[in-house]
């Protein structure tokens, strides 16, 4: 029975080291029996050794994760994510930075294409060509409407696949990160790839993250990826600046009849239920769609269209985030 007894104290302690990492408690329910004799098994731990068994927890745990090291020359870092693909994170992404820029020509601004697989910068920014390197050979941004940029798809031919294994897209992401000469940046914008895994993980572990920004659809199918992606950084500890409801409503240009195709108020109802800031709405817009796909986003090519005030909106309300942040 002793024997039995220390068995299930390391499967405790298994149970509560990967509930602490990914945040799911396994279901030791089905795989714990109960006992209703002299001989029962009891989770039952005193106060202070409960403790002392977190602390060796988050020692082991502060071992095995890297430490992280801010880009040099960047301010702050933030990221725009999505739980799922398709909701207009990119083209959210690209028009933030440079409404960032356009509410304050004093701001420099850089934007990082961390979507390794399906890299969406080049083409919504115009731009094309490899990096050239510097005297300490690092790469530099493509620029265009005065933004520095860094893309995979800089580096690789615009229809090739990029079938590699997540070792080779942690490798690419850190030379995107580390190996690229920013130069002086009051904020650094990352368009995140959709979804909660290796890249995400990565890029938050690695450099400090001054909040993220959670991009989704009012639909009930984005608001679940949406709730996750945020919840993923908060288990990482980087704060959620807010979400931005993409898509909220579509206005028929010739009779201006306006309909919510993917449902009404879903992302302000999901802020609320996360305690988070509704950083704004964005439109189902011909205009968006037009500009983003020649290359030139609506910020600054309809800078005084409605659809380009609600992204500026969008950017005053993160940098009003971050200025309570500070505070």
């Amino acid at each position: 029975m002793v024997k039995l007894h220390d068995n299930f104290k390391k499967l405790l302690q298994i149970y509560k080291f990967s509930s602490n990492i990914i945040g799911t408690p396994l279901l030791l329910s089905r795989c714990v029996p109960s006992y209703q004799n002299r001989h029962e098994i009891r989770f039952k731990t005193s106060g202070a050794g409960e403790r002392a068994l977190q602390e060796r927890q988050r020692q082991h745990m502060a071992r095995g994760l890297p430490k992280q090291k801010p880009i040099a020359g960047v301010k702050e870092v933030i990221v725009v994510a999505s739980g799922k693909g398709g909701v207009g994170k990119s083209t959210t992404a690209v028009n933030l930075a440079l409404g960032l820029m356009a509410n304050d020509q004093s701001k420099s601004v850089g934007l990082l294409d961390a979507d390794v697989y399906g890299p969406s910068v080049p083409k919504l920014m115009n731009l094309k060509g490899n990096p050239e390197l510097t005297d300490n050979n690092l790469m530099r941004p493509l620029v265009n409407f005065g933004m520095s940029c860094m893309s995979m798809g800089f580096l690789v031919d615009e229809v090739a696949p990029i079938v590699w294994r997540g070792l080779m897209v942690m490798s690419a992401i850190e030379k995107l990160i580390r190996q690229v000469d920013w130069g002086n940046l009051d904020y650094l914008v990352i368009d995140m790839p959709p979804g909660t895994g290796d890249v995400q993980l990565s890029i938050t572990q690695n450099i400090p993250i001054a909040g993220a920004v959670i991009v989704s659809t009012p639909q009930d199918i984005a608001l679940l990826d949406a709730r996750r992606g945020a919840e993923m950084f908060r288990k990482v500890n980087v704060p959620v600046l807010g979400l931005v409801q993409n898509m909220s409503v579509f206005q028929c240009p010739k009779c201006n009849h306006q309909t919510h195709i993917f449902g009404s108020d879903g992302a302000k109802e999901l802020a609320h239920t996360l305690g988070v800031e509704l950083l704004g709405d964005i439109p189902l817009h011909l205009n968006i769609r037009e500009t983003s796909d020649k290359g030139q986003p609506v910020v600054v090519s309809s800078p005084n269209s409605p659809e380009a005030e609600a992204y500026r909106r969008v950017a005053a309300a993160v940098v009003r985030r971050l200025a309570k942040q500070v505070k």
